[in-house]
């Protein structure tokens, strides 16, 4: 890799119009590419605003500019003028708009276009940058998603809550997905209840065939830059950085991964980082690939072989996609800025220093968080019922639980992290993503998975001095939640359980889960 510049502009102009691709805008299917355009400059750019907002995993930096710089050069040998401004370029104002100001200069045209980003901030930075401008300036789509961003609060219009649930079943009648005229096939919706099971010692889990990217003299120059990241760079970076690399995943994960994907994606172990998951998160949300691509061929697998592909697993995957991806989208673009505050259950402790280091004697703490830093992925059991568990039990204040999973992770860009992280999470939002807390005690732990059998705490016991902190965290956390939690009738057993308790094995609890808290950097 040539760390002092990309290939210089392969064409001099003059330029009618300006074309800015975002670092997340990498999908060669739109519009804007399918012809060439003499008079059209596209501009890419490496920004430190982007590497600095939150500080990222050095392989989800390393990935961005590998998959950006593949795609200039993409873009050149298709015949398209492209300006790729690289972190280290002398003229770099190392941020968006700062560089526009600079390019616009530079290059007179008499317009400025973009593709909506999908994340507030840009797209704030880019519409004050507009009114300012002495062209014309305007958006575009990314022609990605199977919704516009207003489309979800269209859709719960007038409703008090809002359950992804139901905008899925129209997500499924709207695009003709895995439905039978006006039916789902099988019968049913969802089939969430068959896909909870541990997984057995005896299951062997297949390998998925990843990109081997050489990663040599990256985190040296990143450093000379004077970026600070977080986490390791291998010698070989398996993500995807091309559309022909996200399709090999999917046909690989087709092939090996997706007839046990059902019954086994909430499962925990330490026999493996990745079990049946696609690894496809990062290629999605950097538009390498197309959710309706990914949708339609695993839907077809099932049409074409349906006894092969179990239709709970082909079910479970697509609603992750065409649902829940779809519906955190809407959330977000629904609810900021002012989402991005929320804080419901006013939590305040801080981040324990373990979550940067993976240094903690809780097995299933340190196998997630230890598997986060080392490979930038976790999957979402890991990151929902382990360590935002944890986090919401322990009472984290959101804000810095939201800037850790934005940035330790491969696939974290806002739109869709923030409302996982705040809503779904921690519950920060009060009951609008998720119907009640995810938390759980080390009991749901030690029945999903294989982590408790090397821990020093026992899931068995609750006060004493090996007891798993999950225990009594469970209950200090809906005792101390009491007046906002006992309404929710989905949680009208954990109350009952607890009002039937002893007294003094309620106050033991309590004393213990307080002892814990007085000394949680120590667990």
């Amino acid at each position: 890799m040539n760390f002092n510049g990309m290939p210089p502009l392969n064409r001099p102009g003059p330029f009618r119009e300006i074309r800015l691709i975002l670092g997340d805008q990498l999908n060669r299917g739109h519009s804007w590419f399918q012809s060439g355009r003499p008079d059209v400059l596209y501009v890419m750019m490496e920004c430190r605003s982007e590497t600095d907002y939150c500080q990222h995993h050095i392989q989800k930096i390393v990935t961005f500019f590998m998959a950006m710089r593949r795609f200039s050069l993409w873009m050149q040998e298709n015949g398209h003028a492209i300006l790729y401004i690289t972190l280290d370029d002398p003229e770099n104002k190392q941020s968006v708009a700062g560089n526009l100001d600079w390019v616009v200069a530079k290059y007179p045209c008499s317009s400025v276009a973009w593709q909506e980003p999908d994340e507030f901030r840009l797209d704030q930075e880019l519409k004050l940058w507009a009114k300012q401008a002495p062209i014309e300036a305007y958006s575009v789509g990314t022609e990605h998603f199977y919704t516009e961003r207003n489309e979800t609060a269209l859709f719960f219009a007038g409703r008090k809550t809002w359950r992804m649930e139901y905008f899925y079943r129209q997500m499924r009648r709207k695009h003709g997905i895995l439905m039978q005229g006006e039916q789902p096939q099988g019968g049913e919706w969802n089939f969430d209840a068959e896909n909870r099971k541990p997984i057995p010692a005896a299951v062997v889990i297949p390998e998925l065939p990843m990109p081997e990217h050489r990663t040599s003299g990256w985190g040296d120059w990143l450093k000379q830059q004077g970026v600070q990241t977080i986490g390791e760079l291998p010698e070989k970076l398996m993500w995807p950085t091309a559309p022909d690399e996200a399709r090999t995943i999917l046909e690989h994960f087709m092939e090996r991964l997706l007839p046990s994907f059902g019954h086994f994606q909430d499962a925990l172990t330490r026999r493996h980082d990745f079990l049946f998951h696609s690894r496809l998160s990062f290629a999605l949300n950097a538009k390498l690939i197309s959710p309706n691509e990914v949708v339609r061929a695993v839907e077809q697998a099932w049409m074409s072989e349906p006894d092969r592909y179990p239709l709970a697993s082909v079910e479970g995957f697509i609603r992750q996609i065409l649902g829940w991806r779809e519906y955190v989208r809407g959330v977000y673009w629904a609810h900021m800025p002012g989402y991005g505050v929320l804080n419901q259950l006013q939590h305040q402790r801080s981040l324990p220093s373990w979550y940067w280091t993976g240094e903690t004697h809780m097995a299933c703490m340190r196998h997630a968080i230890g598997q986060t830093l080392q490979q930038a992925y976790a999957h979402h059991i890991q990151r929902l019922m382990i360590i935002g568990n944890f986090a919401l039990l322990a009472g984290i204040h959101p804000d810095e639980v939201d800037r850790w999973y934005l940035g330790v992770y491969i696939d974290a860009v806002e739109w869709v992290e923030m409302p996982n992280t705040r809503g779904m999470s921690q519950y920060a939002d009060g009951g609008l993503m998720a119907s009640k807390p995810y938390v759980s005690s080390g009991q749901y732990i030690k029945r999903m998975g294989d982590y408790c059998g090397s821990c020093r705490y026992n899931p068995q016991l609750t006060t004493e001095a090996n007891a798993c902190p999950f225990n009594s965290l469970y209950w200090h956390f809906h005792d101390r939640h009491e007046r906002l939690l006992r309404p929710n009738v989905r949680l009208a057993m954990v109350y009952r359980n607890w009002d039937r308790m002893d007294p003094g094995k309620r106050s033991a609890l309590l004393l213990k889960a307080e002892s814990l808290l007085d000394r949680v950097d120590e667990l």
